[in-house]
């Protein structure tokens, strides 16, 4: 399976809760679509974290866009309004974007406390007809990253251990981190290197440099976008002031020799409050970790020699092969295995790619890459309000210093490291699953609850 997608054009505030449903809802219509003559209702009911946080990270509008047959990376404003107002105020949905059929939002979209028992984020999708009959049904779990699984897919991953590549026509397999290692080994390669020749399995050269170069450009997009934004406060019920632009301005005249701290802490803020306003961003594991590589990246551009776009292809495709790790053997998902999972997974991914660029060696990279998730161990998911806020935006600024340090700290280092990278991402894994439900994106615990006053 190609790594390309581990970076994605989407929409924010939420890859799990948001670009999730909003693709559940795409599959359903394809699942339903031979059928759509004899569809009168659509049900939908969300499960656990899912239900308890939907609203906030606005999981009840994008399974209505999806079910809308709008598909994530061509959705404008305009179109997620009228739809949702559609919806909303008409009570009609044009399913698969064919066939307008009955809508009550209080009625026909569920919100269950239950969790279902193979992921925190599950829905349920019912096609019925008028006679009540229900003429399809299918259970999926959004299992971070905006990506999503049936009920089938998962319980084999779940029966297997891990998501493990079980191609027979691959040469190049890379399960774990010490895969990775052996190859670059033996063949003489970098991170960037190995990742290349593991995606050339998949798509030409030049599909590869396309893709990676339009996630590039987006990225640069989104942080122009998040410095010059059309509103000041961000949605939602905290009215948060966006701090970025404000940044911005004082960063032009900053001669204070520390000053570089606040420029990545802006490029990071900048990108976050783009995604909690629910505008186009690039998930990168997922939403609420997506201005971490970015963030990362627009550091080596404006402060370091010698990069260029060809670096910045570089930097993702060393990033998406450490996520894939990640993917594979432990979790991406906040609702999973907390933050660590998210903030944690994108440092881990900006420390191998930011070392891999300047020229470290596939094992200096893979130590940046455990450095960075070791120091994220144990961070809760605990949004304010349902929020991708409070204290999300900020932990993308602080996910990016880390990541930055940990590419230093392992380029610089004289010793052999103790602990590898796959011991890294089981240990993360196993605290994720240690870790209280209250914990891990139900608002449950934390700050989502210390501040519940002003929610």
């Amino acid at each position: 399976m190609s790594n390309l997608n581990i970076f994605k054009i989407g929409v924010g505030p939420s890859s799990s809760h948001t670009l999730g449903p909003m693709l559940a809802g795409n599959l359903f219509c394809q699942k339903i679509r031979n059928k759509l003559e004899k569809i009168t209702k659509i049900q939908v009911c969300f499960y656990g974290s899912l239900s308890l946080t939907g609203k906030g990270h606005l999981s009840d509008r994008a399974i209505i866009w999806g079910l809308s047959g709008l598909e994530a990376k061509n959705l404008d404003t305009l179109t997620q309004e009228t739809t949702i107002a559609k919806a909303l105020k008409d009570k009609k949905l044009l399913l698969c974007g064919q066939k307008e059929i009955d809508f009550n939002y209080e009625k026909d979209l569920l919100f269950s406390k239950q969790f279902l028992l193979l992921h925190e984020n599950g829905l349920t999708l019912k096609a019925i007809d008028s006679n009540g009959n229900i003429l399809d049904e299918e259970t999926y779990y959004s299992v971070g990253g905006g990506f999503v699984k049936t009920q089938q897919e998962l319980q084999k991953i779940k029966e297997n251990g891990i998501e493990k590549e079980e191609n027979p026509d691959l040469k190049i397999i890379f399960n774990h981190s010490k895969d990775i290692l052996d190859f670059c080994h033996k063949q003489g390669k970098n991170l960037i290197q190995a990742s290349l020749e593991y995606e050339l399995q998949f798509n030409t050269l030049e599909h590869i440099n396309r893709y990676c170069l339009e996630i590039w450009t987006t990225m640069q997009e989104v942080y122009h976008n998040g410095i010059h934004p059309k509103n000041n406060t961000l949605p939602g019920k905290l009215k948060l002031h966006r701090r970025a632009p404000g940044l911005f301005s004082r960063l032009q005249a900053t001669t204070d020799p520390l000053g570089i701290i606040d420029f990545i802490s802006l490029y990071a803020i900048a990108i976050a409050e783009e995604n909690a306003s629910g505008a186009k961003v690039i998930t990168a594991p997922t939403n609420g970790a997506c201005a971490v590589n970015p963030a990362v990246l627009l550091y080596l551009k404006n402060h370091t020699v010698g990069f260029s776009d060809q670096k910045a292809v570089d930097f993702l495709l060393a990033a998406m092969l450490i996520g894939s790790l990640y993917k594979k053997n432990a979790s991406i998902s906040g609702a999973e295995a907390g933050c660590q999972a998210e903030i944690g997974v994108a440092s881990s991914m900006a420390a191998a790619a930011m070392a891999s660029v300047l020229g470290a060696d596939a094992f200096i990279a893979s130590n940046a890459a455990e450095i960075a998730m070791e120091h994220h161990l144990g961070l809760t998911c605990d949004p304010v309000g349902g929020l991708v806020q409070i204290p999300c935006i900020e932990r993308n600024a602080f996910g990016a210093i880390k990541a930055i340090m940990a590419a230093r700290m392992a380029m610089s280092r004289k010793s052999a490291p103790k602990v590898t990278l796959d011991e890294v991402i089981l240990t993360m894994y196993n605290t994720g699953k240690d870790m209280n439900l209250k914990y891990k994106e139900t608002s449950l615990g934390g700050l989502a609850t210390t501040l519940s006053s002003i929610c």
